[in-house]
């Protein structure tokens, strides 16, 4: 066993390693992979491993679903989408304390909704919400925190790119890991609303009240929503209800939202040139770190270390919760220092057939499972926030250059409270995350 971890850590080092030097995620991890693999067996047969590998794994009809849920983000900001939901939020709560920041909360969930991204939810309600809360007085650290942590919605409110990645890694159902996220999502929002609450209440300062919006303008502004909130029902409504599948969802919320675009003449076509030229950028990136966690997780299969690990564990005389809290806790140590979606395919197969074998008194595996990736999501959208890298702190601060970054990390502190108050919700309350795929399966 010991020579197994030996080799099991020598690779890591070796990823660690390359990652310190600024190599991209996914050549990294196929390098180390790579060197893994020819250091246990040989050349002739990795190369025959990488001949077959790439294709059978790229060529994944289910993989389809990413671009097309990249794309319908991609096109939404572009057709001015992201303003709306901003401006309908701002119009019904502007007019309170921390008012338009909760209204950026609103439309973060409004966008996640038919986005799929963290960042891509970050940096457009950046864009959209930032400067009206500078106008508005804001403190910069409420401010630029309040967008940084609205950003993590995109992947907490299904669709979410990141789920999607959870179920084809450990072959489970797409669509009931998008309702498990809904109720968690949902109580994120109202979470952060309540530190917003709370912040303003002490310090009033912080958030001024904007004046109040006149009912016949909010009435126009929540008409700008109606498209942008079809288009979030047809999507996440036709996956609950078993119209369409999550494919055929994306694919749907893409014709869709060029549809609302074009009709109200607020997408042009090199607009949407530059959306199939981002949504072509984030999915190749994706799909090189796809091919990366491959290579790097069948080096870690020729160890045998990710089967040895989960026959020590369930062993060994520890309560099942008490393994899931240490497997969390490890997940938040790591989201703070390395890419999510690369921490997520390096971990799963570890961490994955540990969770399995413990009993925590559900009533199949399956349920376990779900249960897991909603957990995993979580703590993604903490990594996302906390320093050092905290990649969604990173994308504020390229949007508002003239706030420290200690002072953006500074104002998302009271929300990661936040996020471990309803992480510790999840945990101990299961059945909020599975209520809604007992109900609709």
């Amino acid at each position: 066993m010991g020579q197994e971890f030996v080799l099991a850590a020598g690779g890591f080092g070796l990823l660690f390693l390359l990652l310190a030097l600024r190599a991209p995620v996914g050549i990294a991890m196929l390098i180390a992979g790579a060197v893994g693999y020819l250091w246990i067996l040989d050349l002739t047969t990795l190369l025959n491993f990488l001949k077959t590998t790439p294709y059978h794994l790229l060529a994944n009809y289910t993989l389809s679903v990413i671009p097309l849920f990249i794309a319908m983000g991609a096109i939404a900001e572009r057709a001015g989408l992201a303003r709306d939901l901003f401006v309908a939020a701002n119009a019904l709560l502007g007019h309170r304390r921390g008012g338009v920041a909760m209204g950026v909360v609103g439309a973060c969930a409004g966008f996640g909704a038919v986005c799929g991204s963290s960042v891509a939810t970050t940096a457009t309600m950046g864009r959209a919400c930032l400067p009206e809360l500078r106008r508005r007085g804001y403190d910069p650290a409420l401010a630029t925190g309040t967008i940084a942590v609205g950003g993590t919605l995109g992947i907490l409110i299904p669709p979410s790119v990141i789920l999607v990645i959870y179920a084809l890694t450990t072959e489970q159902n797409i669509a009931k890991l998008f309702m498990a996220a809904l109720i968690p999502g949902l109580i994120a929002v109202a979470l952060y609303m309540l530190v917003i609450r709370l912040l303003v209440l002490r310090r009033p300062e912080l958030g001024p009240p904007a004046e109040r919006t006149p009912w016949p303008e909010r009435w126009a502004a929540l008409r700008g929503v109606v498209p942008v909130m079809a288009i979030a029902v047809t999507v996440v409504g036709g996956i609950y209800g078993g119209i369409f599948t999550p494919t055929e969802s994306a694919a749907v919320g893409v014709v869709a939202t060029l549809a609302v675009g074009f009709a109200r003449r607020s997408l042009s076509l090199r607009q949407l040139r530059e959306a199939v030229e981002a949504t072509a950028e984030t999915t190749a990136m994706i799909f090189v770190i796809l091919l990366g966690a491959a290579v790097f997780n069948a080096f870690l299969a020729l160890t045998q270390a990710p089967d040895l690990l989960a026959v020590w564990i369930s062993e060994q005389d520890l309560p099942p919760y008490g393994i899931l809290i240490a497997l969390l806790v490890t997940y938040i140590i790591l989201g703070a220092v390395m890419d999510e979606l690369a921490m997520l395919l390096l971990t799963l197969p570890i961490f994955f057939p540990v969770v399995l074998a413990l009993d925590f008194g559900l009533d199949t595996s399956e349920e376990t499972a779900i249960w897991f990736g909603i957990l995993v999501l979580i703590v993604v959208g903490i990594g996302l926030t906390t320093p050092p890298i905290g990649l969604n702190v990173f994308v504020v601060g390229g949007l508002a250059r003239d706030v420290p970054m200690a002072r953006i990390f500074r104002g998302v502190m009271p929300f990661v409270a936040a996020d471990l108050v309803k992480l510790a919700i999840c945990v101990a309350f299961p059945g909020l995350s599975l209520l809604l795929v007992r109900l609709l399966t």
